[in-house]
């Protein structure tokens, strides 16, 4: 395997206030970059990484080897030019790659595990602002993202609006729904169910909840799909058998795939990691944000006054942030007085579309970035 060198890492040199009330000493952000940064620094794009994401956007994956996450989407000539522009993308608070979360060393020296405080995604992109600052970046070009990646790009132009021209927002919403909520409380109960969990203190020990984090990631990517491409995919189709085994093995082609899926996702992610950021997804609601009332006030408050210009795309399949959620943002845009052009695309891959090949999101993300 080729592993990719370490990525560089920015020291905050200030305690980062969270929504919590409490503030996060010492945290670091561990970021990739892609281009050159422009004299005048004008030519910066943040893209912003999905829950179980990386600032490995377009660069080969240090532990699994595998090409960057949308190395599709970014690099020379591709729909973001890196030709043309400088591209940043940062591992969140709260993740395992680099930046300041849950495995990271407390104070005390040792890992934090469960005293790491609660984050939202306005803590998350508190810490990507403060990476721009590091960087002199006063002014993003764009910042783009798909799933929670769109929840964080939302976030900045809420809460520094000044802070981005253009905001391009992928199969993604504004707030997370019963529904969402649900789905992630099945994973997190999975982990936690794990003995090999220890409540959280498991660092030091042989046995990490790989288990409960497994199951949790299987649940998760069902999400991510359509019924119709796991039926184009899989059907019914047995796995390396002629007939069935009357045993619980995985005998249908979509059980192997799920176990595949949740077996690999542990080599990389941190258990911990997982509660805290679905948490953070479930905390979730920009109207609210913008409310003095929990779980109140109006969308289009929160982006008042916004000179940005926004494009928001939806897929027709994606049913955990389906095309109502689009359109619920767009309004909201739209009674803010802001610029705002959205596209409900076609394609048969359900969330995961904004990953996979899709020559029309291409031309989308191209024609607005540049």
């Amino acid at each position: 395997m080729n592993a990719a060198p370490a990525s560089p890492v920015y020291r905050i040199p200030h305690p980062l206030p969270l929504d919590s009330g409490q503030a996060l000493e010492a945290a670091q952000i561990a970021y990739e970059t892609y281009g050159t940064l422009a004299p005048d620094k004008g030519n910066a794009v943040l893209v912003c990484h999905a829950l179980t994401g990386d600032q490995y956007l377009a660069s080969p994956h240090p532990i699994t080897g595998k090409p960057g996450w949308w190395e599709r989407m970014v690099g020379p000539g591709k729909p973001i030019d890196t030709d043309r522009h400088f591209v940043i993308c940062a591992n969140v608070i709260g993740s395992c790659m680099g930046s300041t979360g849950p495995a990271s060393l407390a104070p005390d020296g040792q890992p934090y595990a469960m005293r790491f405080p609660v984050i939202t995604i306005r803590d998350m992109v508190r810490g990507l602002v403060a990476l721009l600052d590091g960087l002199g970046i006063d002014r993003l070009h764009a910042v783009v993202g798909g799933s929670m990646g769109g929840m964080q790009a939302l976030s900045l132009a809420a809460n520094w609006p000044e802070r981005a021209a253009r905001v391009l927002v992928i199969a993604s919403t504004a707030r997370h729904s019963a529904q969402n909520i649900a789905f992630h409380e099945v994973g997190r109960q999975a982990i936690m169910a794990d003995p090999a969990w220890a409540e959280g203190e498991y660092y030091a020990a042989d046995a990490k909840p790989d288990n409960g984090l497994a199951v949790a990631r299987m649940a998760a990517h069902i999400t991510y799909l359509s019924e119709a491409g796991l039926t184009e995919k899989f059907g019914r189709r047995l796995q390396d058998r002629e007939s069935k085994g009357f045993g619980f093995d995985a005998e249908f082609q979509v059980e192997s795939y799920l176990r595949y899926q949740g077996s690999g996702f542990t080599r990389r992610f941190d258990a911990n990691s997982y509660l805290y950021i679905t948490r953070a997804m479930d905390y979730f609601d920009i109207a609210e944000e913008f409310s003095e009332v929990p779980g109140g006030g109006k969308l289009a408050d929160a982006f008042a006054g916004t000179q940005a210009r926004f494009c928001i795309v939806s897929f027709d399949t994606d049913w955990l942030y389906p095309t109502s959620e689009s359109r619920h943002v767009v309004h909201a845009l739209n009674a803010a007085g802001a610029k705002v052009s959205f596209v409900e695309l076609s394609a048969p891959h359900g969330h995961d579309s904004f990953l996979l090949e899709h020559d029309q999101l291409d031309r989308v993300v191209k024609g607005f970035v540049e």
